[in-house]
């Protein structure tokens, strides 16, 4: 990987770990109850990290299927409709799995 793409994937990494730091932001009428929501939910900046590692593994584990698939449609033509049905598997087994690992993250 570049440096660029580096920095880029740092960026975003940083980005999704404030994000919901931001998104739980009141104002300073909040009653009672609402800064004691606030306060229970401290760790959220966790929560962000492990949605941001899960989307990166799904990322990671689907460019990785799509890699390999292609590179052995190149070596084996005459087998490149069994890989494709394969890969297109195997890439809907990582998102349903990302899908149910963001649902637990984002848990209470």
């Amino acid at each position: 990987m570049n440096k660029l793409a580096k920095i880029a994937a740092l960026l975003f990494l940083v980005a999704l770990i404030c994000a919901p730091v931001a998104a739980f932001a009141q104002d300073a009428a909040a009653t009672d109850a609402a800064e004691q929501a606030v306060a229970a939910s401290s760790l959220t900046p966790l929560y962000g990290i492990g949605v941001g590692l899960t989307i990166f593994g799904a990322a990671l584990g689907i460019a990785r299927i799509g890699a390999s698939s292609v590179e052995n449609m190149a070596r084996q033509p005459e087998v490149a409709g069994k890989i494709n049905t394969a890969m297109i598997i195997s890439a809907a087994l990582i998102e349903g799995v990302t899908f149910f690992a963001l649902i637990v993250c984002m848990m209470k």
